[in-house]
């Protein structure tokens, strides 16, 4: 029995959402090409400035538009999620409504969620297909996993902060391709975030009194929000203490990816990409100059806490290769024991201690090709 219509949900966010700016045919099959490109030269880099395996011989880059991205993040949500929600089915057989009322209400969660990604399509630049298919054998453990970038975010990005192309283009491979390199440089890290993911769905609320309580709570959260005075997310207003315990682990997690990623696009962008300190400064300005309206979509979806998490994990990263550097920081990619909590990537001392790692390295990495 399915809560979510993910066809629906694919079918409702591409008919929603809009094609992206027009370019000549020539010239979007050029910039397909480019990007292409791009990301292979940003494996170089980016295996220089880590000193990580990219394995970029087997990894796959897809460029697509918008109703693409949106059809593979269905397939993965529905892939990842529908083993997860048949367990809390199971866990709420007593109480299951009637076979009229969950078609119906998934029909309405799949409009929900097409809905939800036909706002995102139009913002996502590239993404590591972190939630795509699980490992079901040894070899698929090595796998790198797919690396997409959406073609007319990117040229619409570019267009909107006059920016070099050549050099905006590389620089968003650089951000992706270093997710690609730090999932192949952990394979157990694939496995551990689906784990992760898996136990915060499983550690919600079931029973209906205390459901509608904390929808209540949301009720009165979300004036906040819309009002600018809070950035917490629906997702967080609506969450048990359980999944409390959990969230600060992938709260932390995701930190580190974020932030490693974006430290990595920046070092290996000062020799590649001439005009890096430009593209950052008008992409840091783009992020805080949104209308109104998108900065409350942001906060309820948790794009705002996203945001966050890219300050945070960048500045933690940045410390710890200050005391120890990069191939100590390296050693975080060994197991999920050595990952930071959100309390020790707002405090990087505290990873240090627990870890050991007092020792710095005598340089960042092997020098930029």
């Amino acid at each position: 029995m399915r809560i979510i219509d993910w066809r629906l949900a694919a079918a409702t966010g591409a008919r929603l959402v809009p094609p992206g700016p027009k370019v000549p045919l020539a010239d979007a099959v050029a910039t397909v090409e480019d990007l292409r490109r791009k990301a292979a030269v940003a494996d170089e880099y980016v295996a220089a400035i880590t000193g990580l395996d990219t394995a970029a011989d087997s990894a796959t880059t897809v460029v697509v538009d918008r109703p693409a991205w949106i059809r593979a993040n269905v397939d993965s949500f529905e892939m990842l999620t529908g083993p997860i929600l048949e367990a809390l089915l199971e866990k709420r057989n007593a109480a299951m409504p009637s076979p009229l009322v969950v078609s119906v209400g998934a029909r309405v969660t799949g409009v929900e969620v097409g809905i939800l990604l036909s706002y995102l399509a139009t913002r996502v630049l590239g993404q590591f297909e972190l939630l795509g298919p699980p490992r079901t054998s040894p070899d698929d453990e090595n796998a790198p996993g797919r690396l997409t970038l959406v073609a007319p975010n990117i040229v619409a990005a570019e267009q909107a902060m006059k920016v070099d192309p050549a050099d905006f283009r590389l620089w968003v491979c650089l951000h992706e391709v270093t997710h690609r390199t730090q999932f192949a440089a952990a394979p157990w890290l694939h496995g551990h975030v689906q784990g992760q993911l898996r136990e915060f769905l499983l550690a919600s609320e079931l029973d209906t009194a205390a459901l509608v309580a904390r929808l209540r709570s949301v009720v009165s959260g979300l004036a906040d929000v819309a009002r600018g005075r809070s950035d917490v997310s629906v997702m967080e207003l609506v969450q048990t203490p359980e999944q409390r315990v959990v969230l600060d682990r992938l709260t932390g997690l995701m930190s580190l990816l974020e932030g490693h990623a974006d430290v990595v696009m920046d070092l290996a962008g000062k020799n590649s990409v001439p005009s890096v300190e430009a593209i950052r400064a008008r992409f840091e300005n783009r992020r805080r100059e949104a209308g109104p309206i998108t900065k409350v979509v942001r906060r309820l979806i948790g794009l705002e806490m996203k945001m966050k998490q890219y300050a945070e994990g960048a500045r933690f990263v940045r410390e710890v290769i200050d005391e120890i550097g990069m191939a100590g920081l390296n050693t975080v990619w060994s197991g999920p024991e050595l990952l930071p909590s959100a309390e020790e990537v707002r405090r990087p001392q505290l990873w240090l201690d627990r870890t050991g790692s007092t020792a710095r390295s005598d340089g960042l990495g092997a020098a930029a090709p």
